[in-house]
């Protein structure tokens, strides 16, 4: 079977469009199969590939990987696409910070190389399956791979926070994140959570801008089941999934999040510069973190 890549891109930048293209030239001059998405398919303009739906979850099926170029918030939306299919994910960052990203537009041939040859790991990140539920009626039976983050509309929130079954505290607050260990270095290191390196398997809790005492951030458990529920005597909020699908939470409305039944797949490239790095060196760099004077040990 011939070797298939699919490719997704950012279409809003010109750069991009241009930084596609290269990939697309590059992967079908080296003899394999690009795909791309049908949305993005005119705006690219490459001839021999093959358009598929980014509705359709078979888009990615018996993908080697899926190549995306664009921000975080491109990974995330390639992500819904490509878990399904268990196909793993190229990052390659035309944004600013691009912390899922695995590789930069500057060394864009480097990693087209690089999947070529097979020059590659895949590593497995959580997720977080997420229910919304009141009186027995389902309102949301979603998933994320950052965070699942229960906000208000336009008042404050009154919440009691749960842990595996267990009331935690009651809040008034602007919202409640749950995420994952991917997810603490985007909307939970934003509102004060910890940063977590990714191979530690946890679930994240962090209050946002809880007026009570005891509102600390917290690591729990990945086999632990955390819950919010929207007190009925307070005005309804809303369920945001990774900043991309929204939910509205009537009051009264129970927020449940576990572990997700399904990772996603993240591809790490070999002898690319910058990449394959251990992950405190891609977190000074991504934060540009000071650490002049350090006198320790020299990567060969």
């Amino acid at each position: 079977m011939k070797r298939t890549v699919l490719v997704a891109v950012h279409t809003g930048r010109d750069a991009a469009v241009e930084s596609a293209r290269l990939v697309i030239n590059r992967l079908m001059g080296a003899g394999l199969a690009v795909r791309v998405l049908e949305s993005e398919y005119a705006e690219i303009g490459c001839a021999g590939v093959e358009a598929v739906t980014g509705d359709d979850p078979g888009g990615a099926k018996d993908a080697e990987v899926m190549i995306v170029l664009g921000g975080d918030g491109s990974l995330l939306r390639a992500a819904e696409l490509a878990r399904p299919a268990g196909t793993p994910l190229l990052g390659v960052n035309l944004g600013h910070v691009g912390f899922l990203a695995e590789a930069e537009v500057d060394d864009l041939a480097g990693a087209v190389d690089a999947v070529v040859a097979g020059r590659y790991d895949v590593e497995e990140r959580m997720t977080i399956d997420v229910l919304a539920r009141q009186n027995g009626r389902i309102l949301a039976d979603t998933w994320a791979l950052n965070e699942a983050t229960v906000e208000k509309q336009e008042r404050m929130l009154e919440v009691v926070a749960e842990i595996d079954g267990r009331p935690l505290s009651r809040w008034g607050c602007d919202g409640v994140i749950c995420a994952t260990p991917t997810g603490s270095t985007a909307y939970a290191f934003s509102a004060g959570g910890p940063v977590v390196w990714p191979e530690v398997e946890a679930l994240l809790m962090v209050p946002i801008s809880a007026h009570a005492l005891f509102a600390r951030p917290m690591v729990v458990s990945p086999r632990s089941t955390l819950a919010v529920e929207i007190l009925p005597e307070t005005p309804g909020g809303v369920l945001w999934c990774d900043g991309r699908r929204r939910f509205e939470l009537p009051s009264g409305t129970r927020v449940e999040v576990r572990r997700g039944a399904e990772p996603v797949r993240l591809a790490r490239l070999h002898g690319v510069e910058d990449t394959g790095a251990p992950f405190t060196d891609r977190l000074v760099a991504k934060f540009e973190l000071p650490v002049q004077g350090w006198r320790g040990r020299v990567r060969p």
